[in-house]
């Protein structure tokens, strides 16, 4: 009998444009204020002045979490309107430059920009954090070697940052190529242990190299605020339900992993170089050209892979409430991802006439309402 809550908290980063000439604004003070005074410690700047960071409760299931991210988009988008502004849940501005952006005048910013020069002047981008609860440390860490294997399967269900500085990029997910010049990112290395990990992570504290593990970026991480597993990997998604579907993926593979542990199973811990090639095609491909399945030793279609994961964690999906937004996977594949529909708009717009510029303004109209749907 399985006794964990399985809690769940999402965190989303937001990038804010003007409604009119749909670029990149500074978060003005008044509406940081404005935010913070009705959202209270769910709202925080971000990185980049252009950004606003928000976090949900900690939620019972699913319900709970899609009433209160819908009540934080909604209120940063009503407080955004009243200076000409609109938030856009989006991994990287279609056209905006990133040498055009500013960090955030805090302490923090400040030593991260120190710290890191050039490479964090690029960081124009924004990801979305899936939090699951789990008390026990040495759970955590095992089921974090087990749950690498899916995260190929979330950054494809997810990407949402096809565009670059006004350039196709080729990728579904360019977002990664510019986090994975940072230090401390990519997969978590395989851990076997809870002491493991402090003396892994340790070793950096000590020295005086990061403060805490707040600066270790993996694509999956033990949270250093809370007893939870913390999902990095996916881009923000634009539209509210696919956020949830993401959530409910990991909340549902992280109750299957624990349930295979009670019954003296585990899901196979196959090796970084192994993953990463997966990680790849889903940041090059998204869902448009399957991922590798191992043990099989053969590239499976995105949407064969939805249908196995949807078998796979149906009992665990409908334990925790979820089905239905688990059973959304199907529909993501079939229409594509964020990336996917970017895309699609800025063809359709140069179909019809409309230069680059135009085009790509198109593509940024397009997120905004994206972002406003189901609010």
């Amino acid at each position: 009998m399985i006794d964990q809550a399985f809690t769940l908290g999402i965190e989303e980063e937001y990038l804010l444009v003007d409604r009119d000439s749909y670029s990149l604004t500074a978060a003005p003070e008044g509406l940081m204020e404005a935010c913070k005074a009705e959202l209270q410690g769910q709202v925080s700047p971000e990185f980049l002045a252009c950004q606003i960071e928000i976090g949900t409760r900690v939620c019972a299931d699913i319900s709970a979490a899609r009433e209160d991210l819908k009540r934080l988009r909604s209120s940063v988008a009503a407080h955004a309107a009243t200076y000409n502004l609109a938030p856009i849940a989006v991994s990287c501005h279609p056209f905006a430059d990133w040498k055009d952006q500013h960090h955030t005048d805090k302490d923090r910013y400040n030593d991260l920009a120190r710290d890191l020069g050039g490479v964090a002047r690029r960081m124009l981008i924004c990801g979305m954090h899936v939090h699951v609860g789990l008390p026990d440390n040495d759970l955590r860490i095992d089921l974090m070697g087990q749950l690498s294997y899916f995260l190929p399967h979330l950054l494809a269900l997810s990407t949402s940052s096809p565009f670059w500085q006004g350039e196709d990029t080729g990728m579904a997910s360019y977002r990664l190529s510019v986090f994975d010049n940072l230090p401390r990112t990519g997969l978590p290395p395989l851990i076997n242990s809870w002491s493991e990990y402090e003396r892994t992570t340790g070793a950096l504290i000590d020295l005086g190299v990061i403060e805490d593990t707040s600066k270790i970026w993996w694509d999956l991480r033990p949270s250093s605020r809370f007893p939870t597993l913390e999902t990095r990997i996916c881009d923000v998604s634009p539209r509210l339900d696919d956020s949830l579907t993401l959530a409910a993926l990991v909340q549902s593979i992280i109750r299957m992993l624990t349930r295979l542990r009670e019954n003296n199973q585990r899901w196979r811990v196959y090796d970084r170089f192994l993953i990463q090639e997966n990680r790849w095609r889903a940041q090059r491909y998204g869902v448009t050209e399957g991922l590798i399945d191992f043990g099989r030793r053969k590239i499976v279609p995105m949407a064969d892979l939805g249908e196995e994961l949807l078998s796979i964690l149906a009992e665990d999906a409908e334990a925790l409430g979820c089905l239905a937004d688990v059973q959304r996977i199907t529909e993501i594949v079939a229409g594509g991802t964020s990336a996917d529909r970017q895309r699609s708009v800025y063809t359709g717009a140069r179909d019809d006439g409309k230069n680059d510029a135009e085009a790509l303004r198109d593509v940024v109209r397009h997120l905004i309402e994206e972002f406003h749907t189901n609010l």
